[in-house]
């Protein structure tokens, strides 16, 4: 870790050399930025934390109650995720969480939007209501839905100053302008309507809705692991933050949403970058999920250690499969990124598994799937039987591309089943949701005990990064002024 300069005639840029030698200047007072004192006041204070920093939640719980609880813990939020689990386990993890964190201690956990099934979007949300949950993290969602919008009502009612403020926080996971624009604005009038007529929300909550926007913080979600829309940060970032300034003072709100970035952040460089462009907030993902707390195998956590910046790939999301959304995955050591884009290609050429040449289906069964068609085909009609989508069975027997789609979907939920349980014999076929960020940390700590992720703990990886963004932007900062004072003696001279 280098020092920060701590007088003028350290510097060694040319342009400043001859005035370190003609004159003796008056040494910069030192400088030293906290790490708690990055980001916004009013996030922290909002949250009860200590760093303007977050662990984002993960699939299926590899953002684990125990990860949740470590950040907690020392002063961080993390987020639960809740993606792909079951309402009883998602239960469980928030019961363990309670009765192990204190009411001052920040948590969240995530809602992941559901288009297929948002009966299960709004038992989530109920879930949360009755446990109290008092911060969600709203992701993949393209418009503002019932479920949302009944979480935020739920906690309406007016603060001291007679203002409208909510109990329940969202932070909004986001990265298009226009899904920004239905977060800034108040909860759509026809859903207000929607849960009045149905008796969720009472009509003081409804009245109150008009009042105050739909997430408190917006986490604008760049280049990252899984589903991304590879959002440049420098062109992402501060357009979102112009399109809040624009709507505060065309609403008039009094509330002020901050804006906090994520996608990209595994060092202190890009963590100081962030908040050199005004992110009230960091939230890191990839880099814990090589953590002893991330709940994922052991195996997959020894292939992450190793990567670096160039080592993930694109490919389909098996979740929107037919839309053609992307997911960033692994690829180093792996045929998944490879394999599932074949996959897709398919799907785009052919509107039926028998219109296939008889290679390509045997390459498919015998290379890609280790299974028949037949086969994989029942084993998608016991789940769907199993979770009562009877329609979706009935859909596959009329419509073939439909029914190829979710043979295909097979191969997607098996590489991650293959993944979260370590399977080695299917090594090459894990689907492991990654971005560069965690190249980036790895060349960071390389060397160091945080080298072997059996020593990367997710809070003190958090306070490490935090500790040294402030100490490298402590440094930049007192350059900057160092060079000033040489710019202002040279007039003078």
């Amino acid at each position: 870790m280098s020092s920060p300069a701590n007088s003028v005639a350290e510097i060694t840029h040319p342009q400043y050399e001859r005035f370190n030698a003609q004159t003796a200047l008056r040494p910069t007072s030192a400088l030293c930025i906290p790490p708690e004192n990055l980001g916004s006041t009013e996030f922290k204070r909002a949250y009860g934390v200590k760093y303007a920093y977050i662990s984002g939640a993960m699939y299926r719980g590899i953002a684990s109650k125990e990860l949740v609880i470590a950040m907690a813990k020392a002063g961080f939020m993390g987020f639960l995720g809740t993606g792909g689990q079951s309402l009883l386990s998602i239960e469980q993890d928030i019961i363990a969480i309670q009765n192990t964190l204190t009411p001052e201690h920040a948590y969240g956990l995530n809602l992941v939007c559901n288009i297929e099934r948002p009966e299960h979007e709004l038992a989530l949300v109920e879930l949360y209501l009755k446990y109290q949950i008092r911060c969600i993290e709203a992701a993949a969602f393209i418009s503002i839905s019932p479920a949302l919008v009944l979480y935020r009502l739920a906690g309406l009612y007016r603060d001291s100053h007679n203002q409208v403020a909510s109990k329940n926080k969202i932070i909004a996971k986001l990265s298009r302008p226009e899904v920004a624009n239905a977060f800034l604005h108040p909860a759509p009038e026809h859903i207000v309507k929607q849960l009045l007529n149905s008796g969720k929300i009472t009509a003081e909550q409804a009245h109150l809705s008009q009042f105050i926007a739909m997430c408190d913080d917006i986490c604008v979600e760049c280049d990252s692991g899984g589903h991304t829309d590879r959002g440049q940060p420098t062109v992402l970032l501060p357009a979102i933050q112009t399109q809040r300034d624009a709507l505060s003072q065309t609403l008039g709100f009094t509330q002020r949403v901050r804006i906090g970035l994520a996608g990209g952040i595994g060092t202190p460089t890009s963590a100081a970058a962030a908040f050199i462009m005004g992110a009230d907030f960091i939230v890191t993902g990839s880099i814990n999920q090589c953590t002893v707390e991330a709940g994922t195998s052991p195996l997959v956590k020894e292939m992450l250690q190793g990567i670096n910046v160039q080592d993930t790939d694109y490919a389909p999301a098996g979740d929107m499969f037919e839309m053609g959304s992307k997911v960033q995955v692994l690829k180093k050591g792996v045929f998944f990124p490879a394999r599932a884009n074949k996959l897709y290609q398919i799907y785009q050429q052919y509107d039926d598994l028998d219109a296939l040449p008889i290679t390509l289906q045997t390459q498919l069964q015998t290379k890609f799937f280790k299974q028949s068609f037949t086969e994989i085909w029942q084993e998608v009609v016991d789940y769907l039987t199993n979770t009562n989508r009877l329609d979706e069975i009935n859909k596959a027997e009329t419509d073939t591309k439909y029914k190829m789609a979710r043979i295909f979907k097979w191969y997607f939920a098996k590489s991650m089943q293959f993944a979260f349980a370590g399977t080695a014999h299917e090594r090459v076929n894990f689907q492991v949701h990654t971005g560069p960020a965690l190249g980036a940390f790895n060349q960071w700590v390389k060397g160091s005990d945080l080298e072997p992720w059996q020593n990367r703990y997710v809070a003190d990886i958090g306070l490490k990064l935090m500790q040294e963004t402030a100490e490298l932007l402590s440094e930049k900062t007192q350059l900057l002024l160092a060079m000033s004072e040489c710019s202002a003696i040279a007039k003078v001279q």
